[in-house]
């Protein structure tokens, strides 16, 4: 497997008033096509604004990134949004559906962005949307649903533009159990048919169904192991 994402001595800091807050600090890891990589730690550890890195949403202040062997620190932000618009697939804990409109219209909507021709269009909205076993819902209104389908169409939408990776942010945090365990396995079976999946959360239920960890504390990385060491050492049940 090649690398989709390198990241090489990376820092992340904020000025607001003159005052600098130092958010991350030397990041360097690697993500391969077809990865499934857990960003775990406590809160205030960085792990989001690592994702918003990773994912366009933000720039890091020094270090590099590459993504498929481009170096993004070089692009400007027309070309960085078109890269998140095409490559990326996000999953937020809050669903982020428009309230009172079908599940079929909350998935298609990404694709309102995109020169899709409409037949390929409905093709791709219902290919997600099966995807995430949900076709016999497509049609109804968001607000109509539980919270577990409402993540899976969130799951769909992220899915519609075939994504080179989905980035999924505390995906199960509005959740209970069952149905955050439901997710976790449409993203595992995901990742197992080839998509490329980054998850960030605190819960290590969660981060368990990933194939490795990488530990954020106080900004830095303090172990980037796969999940079966972390199962030798006792780490993981």
């Amino acid at each position: 497997m090649t690398n989709l994402i390198e990241v090489k001595n990376l820092y992340k800091e904020y000025v607001n008033d003159d005052v600098v807050t130092k958010v991350l600090h030397d990041i360097s890891f690697t993500v391969k096509e077809g990865e499934f990589a857990a960003i775990m730690g406590p809160s205030g550890s960085g792990k989001s604004t690592l994702m918003h890195i990773l994912s366009f949403l933000d720039r890091l202040t020094s270090g590099g990134y590459l993504f498929k062997g481009q170096d993004t620190t070089a692009f400007n932000d027309q070309k960085l949004a078109a890269l998140r618009n095409n490559e990326i697939g996000f999953v937020f804990q809050q669903f982020n559906l428009l309230p009172r409109t079908s599940v079929f219209d909350n998935v298609i909507l990404p694709l309102t962005y995109s020169r899709q021709d409409k037949g390929d269009a409905k093709r791709l909205v219902n290919k997600a949307i099966d995807e995430v076993g949900l076709a016999h819902r497509a049609h109804n209104l968001s607000n109509q649903l539980s919270g577990g389908e409402k993540q899976r169409v969130a799951i769909a939408r992220a899915l519609v533009n075939e994504p080179s990776i989905i980035f999924a942010d505390e995906p199960t945090g509005n959740l209970d159990s069952i149905s955050g365990g439901q997710i976790m396995e449409i993203l595992e079976d995901l990742n197992q048919r080839g998509k490329t999946v980054i998850l960030v959360t605190h819960e290590r239920y969660t981060a368990e169904y990933a194939e490795r960890i990488i530990l954020l504390k106080d900004g830095r990385i303090v172990s980037d192991e796969a999940v079966q060491e972390r199962r030798k050492k006792g780490l993981v049940k």
